[in-house]
């Protein structure tokens, strides 16, 4: 499945438990989803991907950020809070996909303004039914925001003429 334009979907998933990620590749890349799939394994280099520092020079600005909270060097809810905070970033859309079942974690999370927040199943059967369903929503019901280059285009346009 390719988004309406004919593009391929980029996924950006930071999570830094190699088991998890790798999981979540699979099932991505079983299903019938035409994606790109970057790992981070944490915050800074997530920001890092973002804001194309680093390595990073020439990532792609991703279509949906799955994100665990529970990260080094920088953890998920700063990492959350700078992405919305920043005017460039704001629009991705972002699944919190983390351990924590705490009632705090979830309304801070939506308090910064997660899309969604899904507790990681412990079952690798349920594992797997909901990285397709979140591969089912976002990619087959949810229209997602344009890229940031192709919004800054738009609205240079939209200012100039």
């Amino acid at each position: 499945m390719k988004k309406s334009d004919g593009k391929l979907i980029d996924i950006l998933i930071v999570e830094d438990n190699d088991g998890d990620a790798r999981l979540i590749r699979e099932v991505l890349n079983d299903n019938k989803i035409l994606s790109s799939l970057y790992v981070v394994r944490d915050g800074v280099e997530a920001m890092d991907f973002l804001n194309n520092k680093g390595k990073y020079k020439t990532s792609p600005q991703p279509d949906l950020i799955i994100l665990d909270l529970n990260l080094p060097r920088k953890d998920g809810r700063e990492v959350l809070a700078e992405i919305k905070n920043n005017e460039e970033l704001k629009y991705i859309p972002i699944v919190i996909m983390t351990i924590s079942q705490a009632e705090e974690d979830i309304l801070k999370s939506y308090n910064l303004h997660a899309n969604c927040y899904i507790t990681k199943p412990i079952d690798l059967n349920q594992f797997i039914k909901v990285v397709k369903s979140i591969e089912e929503f976002w990619f087959s019901i949810v229209k997602l925001p344009p890229k940031r280059n192709n919004w800054n285009n738009k609205h240079e346009q939209r200012t100039s003429g």
